[in-house]
């Protein structure tokens, strides 16, 4: 039987703190930010899968993330661009870190590799293993919001790097 966390969902971000991490980086790095603004969010879909994740990102294992196109057009969120910037919150909604993008393609199922599983730090960092675990994801976030996932579907793979606070910077 699973954990009651794995199911639990992510809190709402906290966009009062989100702003003020905002600010706190801008002002510190107005070089940095160019003509982008930021999106708040938080990686995966349960509390559990928030928090592991971003901690993951927080030891340094992970700098890469894929998502879907359809889940962006879902939300009604731009796709991200090279140098565009996200807040990371935890599953509390609290913000943890800012992530800078600093790759983007987008491809099917099949075009990812090993240095990108390996990249996005999760689970034994294989690609068999994040196809595994890839699937079974989308698999679920499709069928929450009434579509039906499919290996040919666009996905952006992201390469990124932590840019905020100093101490989690790289």
């Amino acid at each position: 039987m699973s954990d009651l966390h794995d199911v639990v969902p992510v809190a709402p971000p906290d966009l009062d703190a989100a702003t003020t991490m905002w600010t706190d980086y801008t002002s510190t790095r107005p070089r940095e930010i160019g003509d982008y603004d930021y999106t708040v969010e938080h990686f995966g879909d349960t509390a559990r899968l928030a928090d592991e994740l971003l901690r993951i990102v927080l030891s340094g294992g992970k700098r890469a993330t894929a998502e879907l196109v359809s889940e962006f057009a879902h939300r009604g969120d731009p796709l991200p661009r090279i140098g565009s910037h996200w807040i990371a919150c935890d599953s509390s909604g609290t913000p943890r870190i800012i992530i800078r993008s600093t790759a983007l393609r987008v491809g099917r199922f099949d075009s990812a590799d090993a240095a990108f599983a390996a990249a996005e730090g999760e689970d034994d960092r294989s690609l068999e293993s994040w196809r595994r675990e890839h699937r079974r994801y989308w698999e679920r976030t499709c069928a929450a919001r009434g579509a039906v996932w499919s290996d040919r579907d666009e996905i952006v793979f992201e390469y990124f790097s932590v840019v905020w606070p100093p101490e989690h910077a790289d």
